[in-house]
């Protein structure tokens, strides 16, 4: 009986050392081309200002004439819409949000959440995709300073 009882201590310790490792194990999620290369194609083509500053020392990502827009990937979804409230507070402009989507089939799903949010909150979001880049036969985008170039 005792050796029954330690087979199922030791089935149960190794069970929770297991799911512990898993849950507690952060993936990192890695990008071929940077958000700021995204950010510039999208800000040129509507006439904006890159990195703008505000007096307490954030920066928008992109302040165009009618919006302070915040970009991220997909996977910060969330804080996205934080940001582009607090910039759109302090400079006066519509928020608004771009969404990056490298995988648009299987990402929408990020957009579609944020788009609900954009409704309540009265805030603009639109999404971007590698489209955006202007990809070279290589894969490689217009930034030089891009990690596409150093992969």
């Amino acid at each position: 009986m005792k050796k029954i009882l330690i087979i199922i201590f030791i089935i149960l310790l190794t069970t929770c050392v297991f799911a512990y490792e898993n849950y507690t194990t952060i993936k990192i999620l890695s990008h071929k081309h940077n958000e700021m290369s995204y950010q510039i194609a999208w800000c040129r083509a509507h006439n904006g200002i890159i990195e703008y500053e505000n007096f307490d020392k954030t920066r928008v990502d992109c302040l165009t004439e009618l919006h302070a827009v915040e970009f991220d990937f997909y996977n910060k979804w969330a804080e996205s819409i934080g940001q582009a409230l607090y910039y759109g507070f302090m400079t006066g402009k519509r928020p608004k949000v771009v969404l990056i989507l490298e995988n648009p089939k299987m990402q929408i799903i990020y957009y579609n959440r944020i788009s609900k949010l954009s409704e309540i909150y009265n805030f603009d979001v639109e999404y971007v995709t590698n489209d955006i880049l202007n990809l070279d036969k290589n894969g490689k985008c217009f930034n030089k300073k891009c990690k596409c170039y150093r992969l």
